[in-house]
């Protein structure tokens, strides 16, 4: 390319969103939240490729799902001809893997996985084409027990996070028989008010009759709600075990309200089904979702396992976070180290090496392209890295053998600057940041043991 001419800019495939250093503080106090959470709760973590055959989402999705027909990302390895997609969902992956690996051999398995997934969807608020989801999967538990177990997991997860306007929705969808019966009167009943039916509708009127449940067409509403309830459906087993998750969910004040019109979006889901929304995101209202699967491990190929889960987007939680109005400070480090001179910057890579030994993060002034290595431009970085201290080496403290150690978030009228020697300054400085009564935690998240 000849010099004077410059290279178009390439951009970002639309949908698919960088995440910027500004934002991984709260990032990281989610994803740690989560892991905090479900540990406390026997589930383990488990990671799957991002690719899977695309036989695995068709047979465990169903064919006539909108994933499988218009949002997945699906491609021809130009190797071996192999039909490959981008994972939508991460469910299929995990019980694939647990069948493959022989996972519940030994008796039912807690997972738990957190990764990004892609749909080919209009970007919009809380919807992109690559997003990010936390889910967890009980493989091998038949009860409403750990239907119960899995929502209050979610409850303890948005206390922990401090959510709280999120509420709960529940129905059942009973078993396969069950929902044959309901879909042929329901398909019956959309006949006879065709007039109604949008084209999406008529569309999904014999493939997947329970979708049109879900409309958000006004003009389809109070035809919809006229409609056959699937919970008038149920036998006696399947009203034993949704009667059987909402008497947990009542003896520990769950709240929850009964959604008739709940459905999910993929075949494989069977009695009871939930989902956590909230009015704070718009038509993006679901943060979290899921229910019981107990036909999943046998489409895909395993023995019979019932199994129970959900998923939940990470990007609209965090939303819901920033809204709440805390501040999640972008702190790059704990300590920013400023020298002049040879001496003081062979001297503070000592120091900052000491300092990590310590358990602290430290930024080490380097040179950078545009200049400003003065000591003033060096300390308006130290300050905008929302560091708690800075350490100032010159000529003068190598003579002496001392850091001057300068509290950057001190009061105002408070001394804020005082002399240590190098030996003393990685004690000095954890005692000041990790044992100090003046410092809360939520100012030195960096700091790990």
């Amino acid at each position: 390319m000849s010099d004077n001419k410059k290279a178009e800019k390439i951009v970002g495939v639309k949908g698919m969103n960088d995440i910027l250093p500004a934002d991984a503080p709260l990032w990281e106090l989610f994803e740690n939240t989560v892991q905090t959470v479900l540990k406390s709760y026997g589930f383990q973590q488990i990671r799957t490729p991002i690719v899977e055959p695309t036989a695995l989402f068709a047979r465990g999705l169903g064919e006539v799902t909108d994933i499988v027909e218009k949002e997945m990302y699906s491609f021809q390895d130009s190797m071996n001809g192999d039909a490959l997609t981008l994972r939508p969902e991460s469910t299929a992956g995990v019980v694939r893997a647990a069948i493959e690996h022989n996972l519940t051999y030994e008796g039912p398995k807690r997972l738990w996985y957190a990764g990004p997934m892609f749909r080919h969807e209009k970007p919009q608020r809380g919807r992109y084409r690559q997003f990010h989801q936390v889910g967890a999967e009980a493989l091998g538990f038949s009860g409403p027990d750990i239907d119960a177990e899995l929502i209050m997991m979610c409850q303890r997860l948005w206390d922990d996070l401090g959510l709280q306007d999120i509420r709960l929705e529940l129905n059942s969808i009973g078993n396969a028989d069950e929902r044959n019966r309901h879909r042929a009167d329901l398909i019956a009943y959309f006949e006879q008010h065709q007039d109604v039916l949008d084209a999406e509708a008529k569309r999904r009127l014999h493939t997947n009759p329970l979708r049109i449940l879900d409309t958000k067409n006004p003009t389809m509403q109070q035809m919809v709600n006229g409609a056959p309830q699937l919970l008038n459906y149920l036998g006696d087993e399947s009203r034993a075990h949704f009667e059987g998750v909402q008497k947990i969910l009542r003896h520990n004040a769950i709240p929850f309200t009964i959604n008739p019109r709940l459905v999910r979006g993929m075949d494989y889901y069977n009695r009871t089904v939930f989902e956590w929304v909230t009015d704070q995101l718009g038509a993006q209202g679901t943060v979290c979702a899921g229910g019981r699967y107990d036909s999943l491990v046998e489409i895909i190929g395993g023995k019979h396992t019932p199994a129970c889960g959900f998923a939940m987007g990470i990007e609209r939680l965090l939303e819901l976070m920033k809204a709440s109005g805390e501040q999640f400070a972008p702190n790059q480090c704990d300590v920013y180290i400023v020298h002049q001179g040879e001496a003081a910057q062979l001297q503070a890579f000592v120091v900052s090496e000491r300092l990590r030994d310590a358990g602290l993060d430290v930024v080490l002034h380097c040179a950078s392209a545009n200049g400003g290595s003065s000591f003033k431009s060096q300390m308006k970085r130290a300050d905008a890295s929302g560091a708690a201290y800075a350490i100032i080496i010159g000529d003068d403290e190598v003579a002496n053998g001392v850091a001057a150690v300068k509290a950057l978030r001190q009061a105002e009228g408070e001394s804020n600057q005082t002399t240590v020697p190098f030996e003393q300054v990685a004690d000095y400085l954890v005692d000041q940041i990790v044992g100090g009564d003046d410092h809360d935690d939520s100012e030195h998240v960096h700091y790990h043991h």
